[in-house]
């Protein structure tokens, strides 16, 4: 068996080193997709200076129900979209601003679909997978609840979530 297309970890991760490793000789592959997520160092949208300053974003999982529920993405990727090869690596535990925490890599013979299959990952990620989020800022620490437009952004693909409150 080939890697894991999972992986939940402390530690970073290297761009390249995943993408050379997605592609793994599979020499059908056209285009490759990725999308990394770094740690803001603001609270909202970027830009907005009024919102507040974050000093490290600690993120928590459940391991192994995590994995599993990403794993059931990715497989919701492969029936919708074709693609060749998917990886997903999430970071967890504190971060600090500008760390990286988030990687979603897919691989397919044409750039169309391996967009579309990324941004589907990703959008599904931000409201589906059982990940919890806490901001210390300076004046101390809470946890993130979902956003209406991350629901709205997992709609677009005719899937209902209302996690925001």
């Amino acid at each position: 068996m080939g890697m894991p297309r999972v992986v939940i970890q402390t530690q970073d991760f290297d761009l390249s080193s995943e993408v050379r490793a997605l592609l793994s000789d599979d020499f059908g592959v056209g285009a490759v997709t990725s999308f990394v997520g770094t740690v803001r160092d603001r609270l909202g949208t970027s830009g907005d200076e009024a919102a507040g300053r974050i000093e490290q974003l600690e993120l928590e999982h459940y391991p192994g129900m995590t994995e599993s529920a990403i794993e059931s993405m990715i497989d919701q990727a492969f029936a919708r979209f074709d693609i060749r090869a998917a990886r997903v690596i999430h970071r967890v535990g504190p971060l600090e601003p500008g760390a990286q925490i988030v990687l979603v890599a897919v691989a397919s013979a044409h750039r169309a679909e391996s967009f579309k299959a990324c941004e589907f990952l990703m959008d599904y990620l931000k409201t589906q997978a059982p990940f919890w989020k806490k901001e210390h800022t300076p004046d101390g620490a809470h946890w993130v609840d979902a956003r209406v437009s991350d629901d709205q952004a997992l709609a677009r693909w005719g899937i209902s979530a209302a996690n925001a409150v």
